[in-house]
């Protein structure tokens, strides 16, 4: 059967999943585990793997199964091509790719870099707490460039992926 990919309105993932199991369709939200911070304590948490995303499974997607999905508390839209609209279905080598991934327990991490000219804070390092603006950027390399406002002076610092974070 294939799978497709649902949208969710923003932290609705575990209600939309709810909701398409009590209308008996077969929904999976990967989850991951990830340290959340508080200020006072450190906590393991779970949250989606793909926020704002989950997958529904379905014999076939007639009219009758999409209106079933698209009528589900905080589910957008199933996506598929811009031109048509028409959903496309999720091969199930991907779906089983990530099930095995998270089966292993190891940890996951994603990064959301600036792009240029995106505000960026600077997490890591001697600026640590510092806002400046992405000036320059290498992903693959993970080097980014930011322009920081000093006293009415400009100064450019070379930084590494892990030291910054996209506001």
């Amino acid at each position: 059967m294939p799978w497709y990919a649902v949208h969710t309105k923003s932290r609705h993932e575990y209600k939309a999943r709810t909701s398409l199991l009590q209308k008996s369709l077969t929904a999976y939200l990967p989850e991951m585990e990830v340290w959340s911070k508080r200020k006072d304590r450190r906590k393991k948490i779970t949250v989606p793997l793909f926020p704002g995303y989950l997958f529904v499974e379905v014999d076939a997607l007639d009219n009758h199964v999409k209106l079933a999905i698209l009528k589900t508390v905080g589910v957008v839209k199933i996506l598929g091509k811009k031109e048509n609209a028409e959903p496309i279905a999720v091969p199930d080598d991907k779906i089983e790719a990530i099930r095995r991934l998270l089966e292993k327990k190891a940890e996951v991490f994603t990064f959301q870099y600036p792009k240029e000219g995106q505000a960026a804070k600077i997490i890591n390092g001697p600026f640590a707490g510092i806002e400046g603006t992405v000036v320059k950027c290498d992903v693959e390399k993970e080097i980014f460039v930011v322009s920081i406002d000093l006293l009415q002076r400009s100064v450019a610092i070379k930084l590494e992926g892990f030291q910054i974070s996209k506001i």
